[in-house]
């Protein structure tokens, strides 16, 4: 599903890119099919993207916020180098069991750390350092989680932020909470000089961002 480029160009993209197994398209049925809100699914062209970047930053050390029913950690599991791991957080016991049975189908479990709880908290156990964090949780928490990160982030490390685009709704005067929640993020990272940042097109929008070089 299209949410801010035109739908026909973003299936002509998928159509013309590296198709993902049959593991990922059995996936995103069942998610389409037992999920309420299953568009927070990364989907074909998110999840290949994802894979893309640990593969070409040989990220070792992954942590991700907003696990859902796996399709954009296992994308990264598949990706790692020998001795790499992700840690994935999410509060929903249901639709992470489904994400560490599929993992377990392809093959990753063993590289994947899934855990369950209140991010918020997670986050104060783990010292990372992390190559690379990806953030797709709850948007209201986004500065929050933005701000517990990046202290943990490694030398070379760099934090994804996914829907930073919001179905183009951060372009409204005044939205709803989830809405407003990622304008003052957006703005929040472009008013910090600690890092530098990418605001990308892909899907509902990516923002990538990495300490600001010296």
């Amino acid at each position: 599903m299209s949410y801010v480029v035109n739908e026909d160009v973003e299936s002509y993209a998928a159509a013309h890119s590296t198709r993902d197994a049959d593991l990922f398209r059995r996936l995103e049925d069942e998610t389409r099919a037992t999920q309420e809100l299953p568009q927070m699914m990364v989907g074909p062209l998110e999840g290949q993207l994802l894979g893309w970047l640990v593969w070409l930053s040989r990220a070792r050390q992954i942590l991700e916020i907003g696990t859902f029913t796996g399709y954009s950690s296992i994308s990264m599991a598949l990706n790692l180098p020998e001795g790499g791991r992700v840690v994935s957080l999410d509060v929903d016991e249901e639709t992470t069991a489904v994400a560490r049975r599929y993992a377990e189908e392809a093959g990753v479990a063993g590289r994947i750390d899934y855990r369950v709880g209140r991010a918020i908290d997670e986050l104060k156990t783990l010292e990372g350092p992390f190559d690379l964090v990806f953030v797709d949780a709850d948007k209201e928490s986004y500065v929050e989680y933005y701000e517990n990160v990046l202290p943990k982030l490694g030398e070379r490390g760099f934090i994804v932020a996914d829907n930073v685009l919001w179905s183009g709704r951060v372009l409204e005067e005044e939205g709803e909470g989830s809405t407003e929640a990622i304008k003052r993020f957006n703005e929040h990272v472009a008013a910090d000089d600690r890092v530098e940042s990418l605001m990308l097109t892909v899907r509902d929008g990516m923002t990538l961002i990495r300490r600001r070089r010296r």
